[in-house]
């Protein structure tokens, strides 16, 4: 180090972030039911066409965020009881996950960070850059939702063409087939 320590320097805050995340319990996903938003990583270890057996032990497949209800109008309710905003968000993955007809949610596990609103987004980032997961770099879509009506023309996510069973997303055109996906994953 050349110069003094600075707690609040990028990669300060973003190791504070990760190792924070990385003592929390490794749990099921969906958890048990709790207050808060923030940030959460999820692991698969069952078997996965695009990943060799072990080769993502103790990496998470993907990091997500769930923030405060308004907060991209600018608003927040985190003065008010009862926001399950992360612990909704990870019930919404656990069901894409139950959907999908080559995954096993008993495969699944998570952690997350209950998190001050104002770093959410920022924490995110530290963990995607720090952990590059699969479903965020390579298989982007699995943290989509419905894209609602009228979207039809929109393309089906790589996540749900490699994992089909998501019904909203078999209205959606493939671009890709799997065979070019798995070529891309492993020019990674």
């Amino acid at each position: 180090m050349t110069g003094p320590y600075d707690p609040l320097e990028y990669p300060n805050l973003a190791k504070s972030v990760v190792d924070t995340l990385l003592g929390a319990e490794l749990m099921s996903l969906p958890p048990a039911d709790f207050e808060g938003s923030g940030v959460y990583a999820i692991y698969y270890d069952g078997p996965l066409e695009y990943a060799e057996s072990g080769a993502l032990d103790g990496v998470p497949i993907y990091v997500g965020k769930a923030v405060p209800t308004g907060a991209r109008r600018g608003g927040s309710q985190t003065d008010r009881p009862n926001n399950r905003t992360l612990h909704q968000r990870l019930r919404q993955h656990a069901t894409s996950i139950e959907q999908a007809e080559n995954l096993t949610l008993g495969n699944a596990r998570c952690r997350y960070l209950v998190v001050v609103p104002v770093w959410i987004t920022l924490a995110e980032s530290f963990l995607i850059n720090h952990f590059r997961p699969l479903w965020n770099i390579a298989l982007d879509g699995f943290g989509n939702h419905n894209p609602g009506r009228g979207r039809a023309a929109s393309a089906r996510p790589r996540w749900d063409i490699m994992h089909p069973g998501r019904p909203w997303a078999t209205d959606l055109h493939a671009n890709e087939t799997p065979e070019q996906i798995l070529g891309d994953i492993r020019s990674i």
